[in-house]
């Protein structure tokens, strides 16, 4: 008998698979992915009594297409159409090769359903809830709790996704590479809402960052020489590495340089570096790798005060040149005060204000800055300033607990 964490792994793991089998046989992929949800539900009740099937990709594809079939025969036109297409199409479609290294990246239905859910018509936040319904397999009110919208809301903003990819063709899409950035980009973002969430009572979601990172590894694995995939896994794992040392008891922000530092998962920060090393050893640097490498900066330091900053700005100087964006500028500037004074950073930050007009981060920066230079009153305002931006309980907190400290020494 499996234990349910154990099946609820195979079931994650196999579900993109079986779905892929039945878009590609079909070519509905919203009933396709309702049939493969009944599979999932069928083998969640089945599985941990009766074991695990001999061939668990296969029984889901098989039950799922058996229920989809019964779908799509309930109406009678697309029935017509679908007996149409499966005379044409060969029985051995309904069988998806095993995972391993003899199997072409261009086979895996996982990396071909990434790409579906990341299609360039859909916004950034349906892409989102597409991939972590469809590839990451979970449910409509799992995603809506992760983002804080009621379940009838993220349940549209599905449904109208599938409606907008309806009709594509399931392989891999002509110049597939000049869409992977967009994919690695999708993953970032459901990393980043996971490890620093944007609104709500925790500062951390830890299923997102743990999803994220799942798929990172799902895309690695079948990219292994892909240097921004491997710099983007190694990225979430030496960001993650951190996550125990977050927070305190009481679900307080503990920011970097205070965390305890025995705390941090050494195991991540070791196969986190063999991967950036790697990496960066290709001499093909693009921004993921130099942020995984800030990042292994930090998690090599034994203390704040032994962090290498100037190796950290001269990796900054690198990443701004590829990607000239404010927050990119944003963080250099930290790594500016820290290597020549909290004046040189805050120097930096001026010309940034015309671009960082929303979000609390840049008065964030702001603050810290000015409470290192000596002006304990002008400080005090930024950490209110940035405390009333942010709709996180845990940064707003220990915002104005730093406004409050400084306050009473003023």
């Amino acid at each position: 008998m499996r234990r349910p964490g154990e099946v609820e792994d195979l079931l994650r793991l196999h579900a993109p698979q079986a779905l892929g089998a039945l878009v590609r046989r079909y070519g509905h992929f919203d009933a396709a992915e309702d049939a493969v949800q009944e599979a999932l539900l069928a083998a969640a009740g089945q599985w941990p009594e009766s074991g695990v099937p001999d061939n668990p990709r296969g029984w889901l594809i098989r039950v799922a297409s058996r229920r989809l079939t019964d779908a799509l025969r309930s109406d009678q036109a697309r029935r017509l159409r679908e007996e149409k297409a499966a005379a044409l199409t060969p029985r051995d479609a309904f069988t998806v090769p095993p995972p391993g290294p003899d199997r072409a990246p261009s086979e895996d239905d996982t990396l071909t359903l990434l790409f579906l859910c990341c299609h360039p018509d859909l916004p950034p936040p349906a892409q989102i809830a597409l991939t972590l319904r469809a590839v990451g397999g979970l449910t409509t009110a799992e995603i809506a709790r992760a983002h804080l919208v009621p379940e009838a809301t993220m349940a549209q903003r599905i449904s109208r996704a599938k409606q907008r990819v309806k009709g594509t063709c399931f392989g891999r899409p002509d110049h597939w590479e000049e869409r992977l950035p967009t994919v690695l980009h999708t993953l970032y973002l459901i990393f980043n809402e996971g490890y620093t969430a944007t609104s709500g009572a925790s500062l951390q979601r830890a299923e997102l960052a743990g999803e994220a990172i799942r798929l990172a590894r799902t895309v690695h694995r079948l990219l292994p020489g892909d240097c921004e995939v491997t710099g983007l896994l190694a990225l979430m794992l030496l960001t993650d590495a951190r996550r125990a040392a977050r927070t305190g008891a009481g679900g307080e922000l503990i920011p970097l340089d205070e965390q305890d530092r025995g705390l941090w998962d050494k195991a991540a920060i070791e196969e986190g570096v063999a991967l950036v090393t790697w990496a960066l050893s290709q001499r093909r640097p693009g921004p993921y790798q130099l942020r995984a490498a800030i990042a292994a900066v930090h998690d090599e330091a034994d203390s704040p005060d032994s962090t290498d900053w100037p190796e950290i700005l001269g990796l900054y100087d690198v990443l701004v040149h590829l990607v000239p964006s404010p927050v990119e500028r944003l963080n250099r500037a930290v790594a500016i005060a820290m290597v020549h004074g909290p004046k040189a950073g805050l120097a930096e930050l001026d010309p940034l204000a015309a671009e960082l007009t929303t979000g609390h981060r840049l008065d964030s920066v702001r603050a810290h800055l000015l409470e290192r230079a000596g002006d304990p009153e002008a400080a005090r305002a930024a950490y209110e300033s940035a405390a009333a931006k942010t709709l996180s309980l845990p940064e707003q907190r220990y915002l104005r607990a730093r406004a409050a400290r400084l306050g009473d020494i003023t």
